[in-house]
């Protein structure tokens, strides 16, 4: 593409080259026994792709988010679990802490975080509280120098493997979404209880477990940054989620697409390859040019954000075009192989159950369309002095 260096361009095929040889062998397996692949991400922090966008001082790669972006569409490209559970590590994982921590919470978890030494997860949603952040249950409330936690998430990506967790709680339930606060949590720590992993329809191997806070007490050195400030802190970490998450879709459709295109070169019926005829061949063209489009709007979040600039909207239009678009070629690309498609024995049907989840995480499609409309909206009012 026209607008990335040659460190761009040298990450896309070292972190592809590392993909095919070390993940993409393990995909179906670890999809078929939803067996967390934990040497893999022994291996994912030996190479860096634990800690993309973090500074070196802290043991990230220091590498600006556009190569993050890449690097998490070239491992989806081959394996949507992996993808799921190393960009939920980084952002969601690594994020908080970088942004908001002090000095000495980075010197205690941030290092051991983007290194690979532990796995970080982010508990937020909750079993009445996804959408509705402001319907928040879990509690926690003062005592002395400690804050005393109750309540349940669900859908926590990677908590049964992470040494540490940022989760939310409500400190101020009156104020709603302006009363809730982040803290900080070590694995192990007593009043914490991992719950049952989820069984999903797609990402498979990528664990997803229930968790519990049952008088978990905490010292106010675990804060992480403002009481009553939760709310703003995780709204700027999932508009960067919204651009991994769109990223994974990308690398999602790339692989279906791929995949697709092989098939109708060595499939021949009536004495042809099946991709000589125009059905085929229009399905082929519109898959390239929806992720050529998608791949657009992903990258250009990521720029802005790399420049310092809003890209929150932007994250929102390419989180939820890449994510449809993932849907849609998913879908295309389980026609084109026909019954096949429909069974285990080619990727395109893991392809398309992991491609739900991009419409899903870090914000529905709905929500998106609910963020850019009132955009659209508010950017109006402003024009005409309403």
């Amino acid at each position: 593409m026209f607008f990335l260096t040659d460190e761009h361009n040298m990450m896309r095929r070292v972190v592809r080259d590392f993909a095919e040889k070390e993940i993409a062998p393990k995909a179906a397996e670890i999809d078929r026994t939803c067996e967390f692949p934990v040497d893999t991400f022994r291996k994912l922090g030996a190479q860096g792709l634990l800690g993309v966008p973090y500074p070196e001082e802290w043991g990230g790669a220091g590498l600006d988010y556009l190569s993050y972006a890449i690097a998490v569409e070239e491992v989806a490209r081959v394996c949507g679990s992996t993808a799921l559970s190393m960009a939920a590590h980084n952002t969601l994982g690594c994020g908080p802490l970088h942004h908001f921590g002090t000095k000495e919470q980075k010197e205690k978890f941030l290092r051991r975080l983007t290194t690979g030494e532990i796995l970080g997860a982010y508990g937020l949603t909750e079993p009445n509280s996804g959408s509705d952040a402001g319907g928040m249950q879990t509690r926690a409330v003062r005592d002395g120098s400690q804050w005393v936690l109750n309540g349940q998430k669900a859908w926590m990506t990677n908590g049964g493997y992470a040494g540490m967790y940022t989760v939310t709680a409500s400190t101020d339930p009156a104020r709603k979404t302006k009363g809730i606060t982040a803290f900080l949590i070590e694995k192990g720590q007593a009043g914490v209880e991992i719950g049952s992993e989820y069984e999903k329809l797609g990402c498979r191997g990528s664990n997803t477990v229930e968790f519990y806070l049952t008088d978990c007490r905490v010292d106010d050195s675990m804060v992480l940054g403002e009481v009553n400030r939760g709310f703003q802190q995780f709204m700027e970490i999932l508009n960067m989620g919204r651009i991994s998450i769109g990223a994974m879709a990308l690398g999602i459709a790339q692989g279906a697409l791929e995949a697709a295109a092989k098939y109708a070169t060595e499939r021949e019926q009536f004495g042809k390859q099946i991709g000589e005829f125009q059905a085929i061949g229009f399905m082929l063209a519109d898959m390239s040019t929806e992720i050529d489009a998608a791949r657009m709007l992903v990258y250009r979040s990521a720029i802005l954000k790399d420049r310092g600039e809003d890209y929150a909207i932007e994250a929102s239009k390419g989180k939820l075009y890449a994510s449809e678009v993932a849907h849609r070629v998913c879908h295309k690309a389980i026609q084109i192989h026909g019954g096949y498609g429909y069974s285990r024995e080619f990727p395109v049907e893991r392809m398309m159950r992991d491609a739900k989840i991009t419409e899903i995480g870090e914000g529905t499609s709905e929500i998106q369309r609910i963020i850019i409309s009132r955009h659209i909206l508010d950017t109006t009012r402003r024009a005409h002095g309403a």
